[in-house]
């Protein structure tokens, strides 16, 4: 696997945008996702749709993660990483928004006020492909639903290289409805736009993984679509 390959100018272009996106545009809107807080029609599909997601992903692992060690890629406020630390794993969460890493260690220790976790639990700003050593299973969440099919297959294939078990990740798959709400999307000013996701056929995207080189020893498992409303994701597992 080559430098190129893990990091190509379109990663590095797109992950840029997200930064600057959940760091200074979007975080509120976030942060009320993950509370009771009322919000709009829209944004009450997007919270159930996560929801939903999340729980399917969670069930691809096991209920005792005693003695393993997870990276949850992309984890936002850390609602997951919460529960598969509950769960017994020692998780290092990471997330390009400093802002919400920051979010997320408040919560940490107000749970922790109360209740603390047996497990070790680490909150990280940065790019989710950074080496932190080795992992039993890699937690990926929308976190690689905006990166073109070649990217995002790279990127899973850096995070195999350092993980033993398994990756449950997600994908925006191509869809009648994706496509509407990107042309939808793109009706609005520049400035008001979030970076669009980049919907990719699921399958291809399972072969072109586990045809590199470097993925002979994984192969594919559980696939589940959620769509709720304005939220459309689908969940993917590969294993070794």
């Amino acid at each position: 696997m080559t430098t190129a390959d893990v990091h190509s100018g379109t990663y590095a272009k797109r992950r840029g945008e997200l930064e600057v996106y959940f760091d200074r545009t979007a975080v509120d809107g976030w942060k009320k996702l993950v509370t009771d807080e009322k919000v709009s029609r829209i944004r009450q599909t997007v919270r159930e749709g996560r929801d939903a997601m999340r729980a399917t992903m969670l069930s691809y692992l096991p209920d005792d993660l005693t003695g393993w060690r997870v990276l949850d890629a992309g984890c936002g406020s850390g609602v997951a990483t919460f529960e598969l630390a509950r769960r017994g794993a020692d998780v290092v969460g990471v997330d390009l928004s400093e802002q919400m890493i920051g979010f997320a260690r408040e919560r940490l220790a107000e749970i922790e006020r109360y209740r603390p976790f047996e497990a070790r639990v680490t909150f990280e700003a940065g790019d989710m492909l950074a080496d932190r050593g080795r992992f039993d299973a890699v937690f990926a969440m929308d976190s690689l639903i905006h990166y073109r099919t070649e990217d995002a297959v790279s990127a899973i294939a850096r995070l195999a290289g350092r993980t033993d078990r398994k990756l449950v990740f997600t994908v925006a798959p191509r869809t009648a409805m994706l496509a509407a709400m990107h042309a939808v999307g793109q009706l609005f000013p520049r400035g008001d736009r979030s970076p669009g996701i980049e919907p990719v056929a699921p399958r291809r995207l399972a072969d072109l993984l586990l045809a590199r080189p470097d993925m002979t020893d994984w192969r594919a498992g559980q696939t589940h679509r959620v769509a709720r409303g304005f939220y459309i994701s689908q969940a993917m597992e590969v294993m070794r």
